[in-house]
């Protein structure tokens, strides 16, 4: 049992959520610059990406580079296919493995888990041991979006289909206080953003008039299936909405059986499944949350302003008004 005054192992509990994913960027920043770096960091399909990025100690890099992204450029990174889902990722991920280190997760200084989902069985799998990326991509496969990994001979699944938000995953690598950052709130009924659609149709039509002729085919493929027919909702609104409600539910369950110390919940409801060109709103938005939180995040950590330690509650006790 750990004494009043002895700082807590802190864990952060990195929720699935696509775009809205980038926020973690900004909760990240923030709390280092609040003097608060978690021991221990689990991550769920986009949440395991920033994860494995922070770990590897390239959060800033990343941060800088995806803040430049426009939607030419996430267009760019899709290898697109129809087998097993919409894409395949090895382009992105090849990318993120060439411009970036790919430590062995044990030899990191932080603990650091992948959840994934087993295909076959439907297990939930920790990925604690290999390299970053491999985990991290294990972790990523939104049903009828990224196509399923093979990762040490078994086909995975995204992690969002068993834990969307890892707070049991943070307890068991010896996490005393979890943050958990969850991404799945107020999604009920969000399908693409407005400032999708348009952004989306501003970049098609530019392509368009650029060179009809050798407009890229995959292109106009993604310009079909973002749009819509009058109240049809189109490809993606479909698959959104599909993986927004499964995500609600099983988060509400499973943090209700294993609250976390600390949740942060981005509002972020304009963002769409693949918004992953607005980063800056996204990181702006996790900044703000952390520092609404701040008064509360310290005292559970035990850190406080200057980077002196302070008593955290004791276990069991609510976390401060």
């Amino acid at each position: 049992m750990k004494s009043e005054h002895q700082v807590p192992v802190v864990g952060l509990a990195l929720g699935s959520g696509s775009a809205r994913g980038w926020s973690h960027i900004g909760i990240i920043l923030e709390l280092e610059e609040m003097g608060i770096r978690p021991q221990v960091v689990a991550g769920t399909s986009v949440g395991a990406l920033v994860g494995g990025v922070y770990v590897a100690g390239q959060l800033r890099e990343f941060a800088d580079w995806v803040r430049k992204l426009s939607v030419r450029d996430v267009v760019g990174l899709m290898d697109f296919t129809f087998s097993g889902g919409f894409v395949k990722g090895e382009r992105l991920f090849g990318f993120f493995n060439e411009q970036h280190a790919n430590p062995n997760i044990e030899d990191l200084a932080q603990r650091f888990v992948s959840v994934a989902t087993e295909m076959k069985s439907g297990r939930e799998i920790w990925i604690t041991r290999g390299p970053v990326w491999a985990a991290a991509r294990a972790s990523c496969a939104i049903p009828g979006l990224f196509t399923p990994v093979k990762h040490n001979e078994r086909w995975m699944l995204d992690g969002g289909l068993v834990n969307p938000v890892p707070v049991s995953a943070c307890r068991a690598l010896g996490a005393d206080v979890v943050i958990a950052v969850n991404l799945n709130t107020q999604l009920i009924g969000s399908h693409m953003s407005a400032a999708s659609r348009l952004e989306a149709q501003r970049e098609a039509g530019e392509e368009e008039r650029r060179d009809e002729k050798n407009r890229s085919f995959w292109h106009k493929v993604v310009t079909y299936l973002q749009s819509s027919s009058g109240d049809t909702p189109s490809f993606f609104d479909a698959v959104a909405s599909s993986v927004n409600i499964m995500q609600d539910r099983l988060t509400r369950s499973r943090m209700a059986g294993d609250p976390p110390e600390v949740t942060l919940q981005p509002r972020l409801e304009d963002f769409a499944l693949m918004d992953f060109h607005r980063a800056d709103e996204a990181i702006n938005e996790g900044r703000r949350l952390v520092r609404a939180h701040e008064a509360e995040i310290r005292a559970w950590t035990g850190v406080a302003a200057g980077g002196a330690a302070a008593a955290a509650p004791a276990a069991g006790a609510s976390p401060p008004a």
